[in-house]
């Protein structure tokens, strides 16, 4: 890296922006951007994340800020659209209002009852009929359920017919072991996004596919060798990034020999704003590769003070070795 990380730091803002729907228990998305000879850097690890697990955010902030991505071997991805945790009506408008032809709906909330994710599920089918027979569904429970649970919800949701049901279970002893009770192909994220070893996943025998994310890997290189390694079928999903973050998602699924499956990163329309004045949104479906740049005026709305952002990126910089290689920040 020839750009030192005190300087990449010097040039961080920090950003709060306001949330559509409660999702993944957030109203408001926060995080921080650095900018380097190759562009913007996103840097926005979750509240809970402690300064070893953020090291590999930060390994892909510096990624995007100090190099080119990989060459591209498509110029678009296809998405899916995200359903949060909604009710029936808004679920069915959310699907509709998009051009995608896949959709990812949150279930397993906190404090809501398992009716409401059939009713969910149900109306999000009944959306994509009503406009093509060829819709997908996919499912994300965040590790939620128990493995008795898992079979018994999921076979009930798939009357309205399952691509495949993300992260299910917590554990991937859990995952293997509701593997051998359903048919419904199972997608392992937290197990690989949170995991010290990620190609675990595959010898475990618990996982159908595997959800790759940009920021969560170290990066865009870092994750292009997770998915080669683990050897099952990618999806290419985003931690809720803006425009800055999302772009780096679209070069890896754009760098990918194989795309089989619709991407997860439809997701500006989770976010009220963006930092760049042409916010990565779906059209028809599809994402267009390209790095949006920050927006002085976009950013200005949603900026905030920089300087506890600072700190969480320092006290990452001491893990850094451990991702990519490089020197900890003195």
């Amino acid at each position: 890296m020839t750009t030192d990380l005190a300087e990449l730091l010097g040039t961080l803002r920090a950003f709060a922006i306001p949330m559509r729907t409660k999702f993944r228990g957030i109203t408001v998305r926060e995080g921080a951007l650095i900018h380097g000879p190759a562009g913007w850097g996103e840097f926005s690890p979750f509240a809970e994340y402690g300064p070893a697990e953020s090291a590999r955010w930060l390994a892909s902030a510096i990624e995007s800020a100090t190099v080119p991505w990989p060459a591209p071997l498509r110029d678009s991805v296809p998405v899916n659209v995200t359903v949060p945790a909604v009710g029936p009506d808004r679920a069915y408008e959310i699907v509709a209002a998009s051009g995608c032809r896949t959709a990812k709906v949150k279930v397993a909330e906190p404090g809501q009852a398992e009716v409401e994710d059939v009713e969910r599920v149900e109306a999000v089918r009944d959306a994509l009929d009503a406009t093509g027979a060829d819709g997908r569904i996919r499912v994300d429970a965040n590790g939620a359920w128990s493995v008795e649970q898992a079979a018994r919800v999921l076979r009930e949701l798939d009357r309205y017919g399952l691509e495949y049901a993300e992260q299910p279970c917590a554990t991937l002893g859990e995952l293997a072991s509701l593997r051998r009770l359903i048919d419904i192909p199972i997608a392992a994220d937290e197990s690989i996004r949170k995991a010290e070893d990620p190609l675990r996943v595959r010898a475990a025998g618990a996982a159908d596919i595997v959800m790759v994310k940009v920021q969560p890997l170290g990066g865009v290189r870092a994750a292009l060798r997770v998915a080669e390694a683990c050897g099952l079928p990618v999806v290419v999903s985003s931690a809720v990034d803006t425009s800055v973050g999302l772009a780096a998602g679209v070069a890896l699924a754009a760098a990918l020999p194989g795309l089989r499956h619709a991407c997860g990163l439809a997701t500006m329309s989770l976010l009220t704003g963006d930092v760049t004045a042409h916010p990565l949104h779906e059209t028809g479906g599809e994402l267009p590769v390209r790095r949006p740049a920050v927006d002085e005026d976009a950013l200005a709305r949603f900026e905030t003070d920089p300087e506890s952002w600072r700190r969480r990126a320092l006290a990452a910089a001491q893990y850094l070795t451990d991702v990519q290689g490089t020197e900890p920040v003195p």
